[in-house]
Formats: structure tokens, C-alpha cells, sequence
């Protein structure tokens, strides 16, 4: 089934908002681990590391008029995902280290950076 051309305008803006995060992080101290890191569970956007702690992030990107913030679509399935995303890369590296869920808004090309945004 061919994708249409918004699925499209999506995947564009939802890469470029991942890029500007990268960008955001690195400049930020963190070191960027993964991205679009696929697990059975789903995928994470991007997986960083600060100091010991691995920062599973969740981007976020809009354009135009929008009824709510972009990083208002974080509910609770997502959260609850995020979790068992982080559950599996940890094991998967045999590692046991604290975690912490971010959350990047990217609305119109301006990023806000939502540390610790759910536990």
C-alpha cells in the first residue's frame, strides 16, 4: 500500500525534529546511544546517555495552528511503552542503570526539552 503524500510530510518533519534534538542534546552534554532504536516493544526516538543515566526520548514535532502542545501526545500507552522499551535495552545490554523518560517538543522548528517529563 503506497504511503500518502501527508504520511510523507510526516516522516520528513518527524526526522528533522529528531536531527534538531540530536543537535540539542550533544549541545547539551549528552552523548547520543541510539536512534530509532527498534525494539518488539516499538521504538525509541533516540536513546542518550548523561553521565550514568540513559534518557529514552520521545520526539514530538509539529507545524501550523495546533489545538495542543506537541508534547501533550506523550499519554499514557506511549509512556507505558517507553518503559517497556527501556526494560529491554537495559537487559539487552546486561546492564542495570537508572533511566529517566524525555519528552522533545519541536512546534514550528523551536525545540522544548522536557527532562524527566513521566516516571
Amino acid at each position: 500500500m503506497p504511503h500518502s503524500s501527508q504520511d510523507v510530510r510526516n516522516k520528513i518533519l518527524g526526522r528533522k525534529g529528531e536531527k534538531l534534538t540530536r543537535r540539542y542534546l550533544r549541545l547539551h552534554g549528552y552523548k547520543i546511544i541510539a536512534s530509532n532504536y527498534a525494539t518488539p516493544f516499538g521504538e525509541a526516538d533516540i536513546v542518550a546517555q548523561k553521565g550514568d543515566i540513559y534518557c529514552f526520548v520521545e520526539v514530538k514535532a509539529r507545524t501550523g495552528d495546533v489545538l495542543a502542545l506537541p508534547s501533550e501526545a506523550v499519554n499514557r500507552a506511549k509512556q507505558a511503552r517507553y518503559k517497556k522499551i527501556a526494560l529491554y535495552f537495559c537487559t539487552a545490554r546486561g546492564e542495570e542503570v537508572p533511566v529517566r523518560f524525555d519528552v522533545a517538543s519541536v512546534l514550528d522548528g523551536r525545540l522544548e526539552y522536557f527532562e524527566n517529563a513521566y516516571e
